[in-house]
């Protein structure tokens, strides 16, 4: 067995030209519920654009989420965590040729966090796209939640930042939330070391 001081790391690379591949329809998950689950059913349109402001119409974006409850899949057995049967919280899609990708879903019900306080209602987001060498980790809030104010994470980011992890509810279309996720640049949207 070798000392530990002769160990070399294995290069990363960046995902190459191919990545759309991955990225067909048999994989994609973008409805999350059906019609009988509980909860304020939403539709979360998600628009990817780089350092240029020009849309990322080949990466792929991973949703995670709690139910309207609070309660997460998978946390325990459905029975004993209350968890919704009937809901999926975890969604995945391409980008399309304008950057954007829509989840069928419903709006999640605030968690535990720390030391017993609450977590807004928020949804985890991962991003995979070229040139990345990791998933990008970031939270979409909903503008105007009350609880935003006392949200742990969200305290940690600046406030003149905030904004790049709000979705913002369509005028047109209340059930529309929408968020813009920059890569880069002056306006990039704040991510997660996770």
């Amino acid at each position: 067995m070798k000392s530990e001081e002769h160990l070399i790391p294995t290069a990363s690379q960046t995902v190459g030209p191919f990545f759309h591949l991955g990225c067909t329809d048999h994989r994609s998950v973008g409805c999350l519920t059906d019609a009988n689950t509980a909860g304020e059913h939403i539709t979360l349109v998600c628009r990817l654009l780089d350092g240029d402001d020009t849309p990322v119409n080949d990466a792929m974006i991973e949703i995670w989420q709690a139910d309207s409850a609070g309660h997460y899949d998978g946390e325990q057995s459905a029975q004993e965590s209350g968890t919704d049967p009937r809901f999926r919280g975890f969604g995945r899609l391409a980008t399309d040729e304008n950057g954007t990708c829509a989840f069928k879903t419903i709006k999640p019900g605030a968690t535990p966090g720390i030391n017993g306080a609450m977590q807004a209602p928020h949804i985890n987001v991962s991003v995979f796209a070229r040139g990345i060498l990791n998933r990008l980790c970031t939270r979409v809030y909903f503008a105007g939640e009350s609880a935003n104010e006392t949200d742990h994470v969200l305290s940690f980011v600046p406030k003149g930042r905030r904004n790049t992890l709000l979705a913002v509810r369509d005028v047109a279309d209340p059930s529309r939330w929408q968020i813009t996720i920059h890569l880069c640049g002056e306006y990039e949207t704040v991510f997660f070391d996770v």
